[in-house]
């Protein structure tokens, strides 16, 4: 049974039900909930409460209700269910300023003073620059800032390398060393992966950062694709992973970049506005099933992953691997997520530079 839980208790149907009335009378709008919110936040609710729910059409709970029901969980269960709901209101463009009011207000009534509400509010009262601040400062980089050198392969500091990296032998002798290693080991899918779109080694100039490139050994992990679709699954299965609820920062700046266009540049990635990403129920069901493998990863490992020291498993085949930290299968719900070397979840420019090596492959 899939529950949202970060101890050893079970959410029952009654709670979860309590959790989805809250959080759906916290984020409607006046005008009624949105599409994409009963669409993203229902798939959410199912994924991780086990319980399918029309947030469209549920009573109204208040916030001194929601908060007598959660009044025995702990404070990052009862900060997580708060997250959920900054998630519903980060989708809509504008924000409401009377929904980012009632999130605050159900934030208040469960004790939890959390950054991400307020960034919410800065958004609904047009302030983006301040939100950006407010959440460049909240943990998304800064909690790289710590990692330890020898982890990471590099003594290059997170400063100096975190969008493009820059020269570094130490990083780019250990990366090279990956394709000889055997099929279908950890280090050699990263190998393939970089060589096979073109990316460019960390260590080397203009290549991948130690730091950013810790996500992608995630990507090959949790076998996602590299187009923004999948860096929305991996990015949302890294923060749910995070047993510090910090790590919420990783889907509030994608979502700010590839959906709403809150924000323009985050140092790693762009803002990319072309299509929407999270209208459509297939990525609903993508975005959920990320969260929830993220929320056993963080129960088994209690670990950021972007803290986990990959290359200490570089010479293990990937499944071993995926055992040993927890990673567990997608969901048939999730069946049209690519994979990570399905041309599908490629980007066009990732596709064709695939495509160029063909002929010599």
């Amino acid at each position: 049974m899939r529950s949202e839980d970060t101890s050893d208790e079970t959410v029952s149907a009654e709670e979860a039900l309590v959790i989805a009335r809250g959080i759906a009378t916290a984020v409607k709008p006046e005008s009624g909930m949105e599409p994409i919110q009963t669409g993203l936040m229902g798939s959410i609710i199912a994924a991780l409460f086990n319980i399918e729910v029309d947030l469209g059409s549920l009573d109204p709970l208040e916030p001194d209700e929601l908060s007598a029901s959660l009044s025995g969980r702990s404070e990052e269960f009862r900060r997580r269910v708060v997250h959920h709901m900054v998630l519903g209101e980060l989708v809509l463009r504008p924000i409401p300023p009377a929904v980012a009011r009632r999130v605050s207000s159900y934030a208040d009534a469960l004790g939890i003073d959390d950054q991400f509400v307020r960034i919410a509010r800065r958004y609904a009262q047009g302030g983006f620059g301040l939100a950006w601040l407010d959440l460049h400062q909240s943990g998304f980089s800064e909690h790289w800032e710590m990692a330890q050198k020898d982890q990471l392969k590099t003594t290059v500091k997170l400063e100096h390398q975190l969008a493009a990296g820059v020269e570094d032998s130490q990083l780019a002798e250990t990366w090279a060393e990956f394709q000889h290693m055997t099929e279908g080991t950890l280090g050699r899918a990263m190998w393939d992966m970089y060589r096979g779109r073109g990316f460019g080694l960390p260590g080397s100039i203009g290549g991948a950062s130690a730091y950013l490139a810790q996500h992608d050994f995630v990507h090959v992990l949790a076998d996602y694709g590299t187009n923004l679709n999948g860096e929305l699954e991996v990015f949302s299965l890294i923060a749910r992973a995070d047993p510090d609820p910090k790590g919420f920062a990783w889907i509030a700046t994608l979502v700010g970049l590839f959906e709403t266009g809150y924000i323009a540049d985050a140092g790693f990635f762009s803002s990319d506005l072309e299509e929407t990403r999270l209208e459509s129920p297939a990525m609903h069901a993508r975005v959920a099933d990320a969260m929830y493998r993220g929320r056993v990863l963080c129960d088994r490992l209690r670990t950021d992953l972007l803290e986990v020291n990959y290359h200490q498993f570089a010479r293990q085949p990937i499944d071993d691997v995926r055992i040993e930290l927890g990673f567990v299968p997608k969901s048939e719900a999730a069946t049209g997520s690519p994979g990570l070397f399905d041309l599908t979840g490629m980007s066009r420019n990732q596709q064709a530079y695939a495509a160029s090596l063909e002929p010599s492959t």
